[in-house]
């Protein structure tokens, strides 16, 4: 086997199928583990997606939320073992690529509209 072969092989498996098709705008919940100490438990984020990076093994989503009056944004690798499960609350209708433009946004104005 080639060196390319063997590499397209290790990237293959360590890709996960069940992710759904995600873009920015989209609420999601993501479940995270957690190591604390010797145990290991799940926690979720849920926010809407800012950003999509990278593509194929690499690709990560940035995903905002409001935690007690604070902003919150947390870069998810989605092939990561780490991650559990991500799960689609809603699409959302939105026209950029990226909506960093939600971090200056409070209440209502930060909300995007649900795709039909």
């Amino acid at each position: 086997m080639s060196k390319n072969a063997i590499l397209e092989s290790v990237v293959e498996a360590s890709k996960k199928n069940e992710i759904p098709r995600i873009s920015p705008g989209d609420t999601v919940k993501v479940h995270v583990r957690v190591r604390e100490g010797g145990k290991e438990r799940l926690q979720l984020f849920e926010g809407i997606v800012l950003a999509n990076k990278h593509g194929g093994i690499q690709q990560s989503i940035t995903v905002r939320k409001i935690s007690h009056g604070v902003g919150v944004e947390r870069t998810f690798p989605l092939h990561s073992p780490m991650i559990a499960k991500i799960e689609l609350i809603r699409k959302g209708k939105v026209r950029r690529a990226k909506l960093y433009y939600l971090r200056e946004k409070v209440g209502k104005e930060a909300r995007v509209e649900e795709a039909r």
